[in-house]
């Protein structure tokens, strides 16, 4: 966190209010107020705004405020589908390139989850559950594999973690980060294989379940 710029540290908050609930879909977000509340100039907030536009958390609008983002069905489920080949493929090159230090990183993240898990603010910990996954595309040792994860875990951030906190049940988690662990520790790719994707199986039902509930919920407050 240290080493980030002023408006990757405002996108870094913006981001997480918007996984809080603290500004949902729909609402407006007004770059002068929120820069004022906080602080900073204009120009910095205004970066901060465009980078989490990118990652699709926020809707820029000629002319208007940007607003939250409303997530569409389709849209989202067809990412999480190239978000689970890219995770399976960078497991079996994980499994082929990975070095010890790698498996090592992503030993201490299971561990720490393990022993935070039921401590730790909820989205401390949904952020370390991602870096969990980034550090397996990055132990792929595939500079275009791991970018593209990183551009998908992104566009999927909020999907992702309203779909964590769903699904929150510690042993559960944890029980399938030890498998994909032991699997890539083991250089087992199917093994790895088959627990990403018994990680990953609910992600698309869970997504639809909680985007479809939240969408009548906008409805209902428009109509």
């Amino acid at each position: 966190m240290s080493d980030q710029t002023l408006p990757e540290k405002l996108a870094n908050q913006l981001r997480r209010d918007i996984l809080r609930g603290n500004l949902t879909p729909g609402d407006s977000v007004k770059e002068r107020t929120r820069a004022n509340d906080l602080g900073v100039s204009r120009t910095p907030m205004r970066e901060a705004i465009r980078i989490v536009a990118r990652e699709g958390l926020i809707t820029l609008r000629p002319s208007r405020s940007p607003i939250i983002a409303i997530p569409d069905i389709k849209a989202v489920t067809d990412d999480v589908e190239v978000l689970i080949s890219i995770e399976k493929l960078s497991g079996k090159l994980a499994c082929e390139r990975a070095t010890n230090k790698d498996i090592d990183e992503i030993a201490a993240i299971t561990q720490h989850m393990s022993e935070n898990y039921s401590t730790i603010d909820t989205v401390d910990m949904f952020e370390i559950d991602m870096s969990f996954h980034s550090a397996i595309a990055k132990a792929s040792h595939n500079e275009p594999i791991a970018e593209i994860h990183t551009r998908f875990l992104a566009r999927l951030w909020r999907a992702r973690f309203l779909a964590a906190v769903k699904r929150r049940n510690r042993s559960n988690v944890i029980a399938e980060h030890t498998a994909i662990l032991m699997a890539l520790r083991n250089r087992e790719p199917l093994a790895l294989d088959a627990a990403i994707g018994k990680h990953l199986d609910q992600l698309s039902r869970d997504i639809i379940s909680v985007i479809s509930h939240e969408g009548q919920n906008l409805k209902a407050v428009t109509d």
